[in-house]
């Protein structure tokens, strides 16, 4: 170990907070252990997140702030004129904010797990993401150019909107400073399964159902639509479909009611609700994917991607929740559809629907870094 080296807090060109180290900052903590940016020499610049860990390790003696921002307003003395001298809980403490503290936390569990990472911006990297910290393959730094996944630090009271989802990780923060870290995905959702279709086939519109007389044996056991009404001991089934189900069929002419009157008596029964579900349902049967329902799940639909038969038919894949595309998430909400889906073992998808179209897929799934 080198002599004690201690900080200067400054402002950089961007009018961000930095530390300024120098002595030998260079290769104990740039080069060896991927901190900070170089500058001229052998001093680096570290930012408050990663000059907090450094004290927090007791690598760094202290930071001198000339700023005049103490933590009483008072300003402070030092032994660079002046300057206050921070160590780690001064440190923290005159951070601005509400979202260091969590930073820190994420980005010291991080850094005990063996991961470097950076700010997500340039100088610290080659590009600035939308995220706040770039995390690099284990056993890679900043200097390598490869990015093990991009990373979002919210506290468990911070809203998510859905229009800012990004492809990477989510690290939420409790209360009690434990950390869920969620892998986000935009998904392509697609089957095999069969897509023909009966013509006419005579029904009738119930309440919130429909029931489906005398359809050919194949509109269940191979497309798997509805349920029979003799349950499990048929010839040739009834079916009873629900009205997203009869929606569809109606709007392929399978069935003999008019679309427009299955559908208008969706809406009577579910609002809104029933546009962004129906135009789901429609999405995942054309691109070969039977949906069913979800509620014993808490979720929309589960699915199917090769539906053969049913009598051959395996467990359902995915369990997927229908929003608007301008759905705000709470990450307790998050934490609740993705633990329910690991439980299950199947994976959550969020499908966005905006002006009646799905216009994104997503999936959530727990990490373990």
């Amino acid at each position: 170990m080198g002599p004690e080296l201690e900080g200067r807090f400054d402002e950089n060109d961007d009018g961000d907070g930095i530390v300024r180290v120098a002595g030998d900052a260079r290769q104990r903590f740039y080069d060896a252990r991927g901190y900070g940016y170089p500058l001229e020499g052998n001093e680096i610049a570290l930012a408050p997140v990663e000059a907090a860990h450094l004290l927090y390790r007791g690598d760094l003696e202290a930071v001198y702030d000339g700023s005049g921002r103490s933590e009483d307003g008072s300003g402070g003395a030092g032994s660079e004129s002046g300057a206050e001298r921070l160590d780690f809980r001064s440190f923290v403490a005159r951070e601005p904010g509400d979202a260091f503290g969590v930073r820190f936390l994420v980005y010291a569990d991080l850094r005990s797990r063996g991961f470097y990472l950076s700010p997500a911006r340039e100088p610290w990297i080659g590009e600035t993401l939308d995220c706040d910290f770039a995390v690099f393959p284990r056993g890679k730094g900043p200097t390598d150019g490869d990015v093990e996944y991009p990373l979002r630090v919210v506290g468990e009271r911070t809203d998510i909107s859905a229009a800012v989802l990004e492809e990477g990780v989510l690290a939420v923060v409790d209360e009690e400073s434990e950390i869920t870290y969620f892998e986000v995905d935009r998904r392509e959702v697609s089957g095999t399964s069969e897509r023909s279709l009966p013509t006419g086939v005579e029904a009738d519109l119930l309440a919130d159902r429909v029931v489906v007389w005398e359809p050919p044996l194949e509109l269940y056991e191979r497309t798997f639509y509805g349920q029979p009404l003799e349950g499990r001991e048929y010839d040739e089934p009834t079916l009873q479909c629900s009205l997203v189900e009869a929606a569809h069929l109606a709007d392929r002419g399978a069935i003999d009611l008019e679309a427009d009157v299955v559908l208008e008596r969706g809406r009577e029964v579910e609002g809104e609700r029933f546009d962004r579900r129906l135009a789901v349902y429609q999405t995942l049967r054309e691109r070969g994917v039977v949906p069913k329902t979800g509620y014993k799940f808490g979720a929309d639909f589960r699915t199917y991607a090769d539906v053969a038969s049913v009598d051959d038919l395996g467990h359902s894949e995915l369990l997927i929740r229908v929003l608007p595309a301008s759905h705000v998430f709470e990450p307790r909400d998050l934490a609740l559809d993705v633990r329910l889906a690991h439980g299950v073992r199947k994976t959550m998808v969020f499908a966005l629907v905006d002006d009646g179209d799905v216009v994104e897929w997503w999936s959530l799934e727990r990490l373990t870094p």
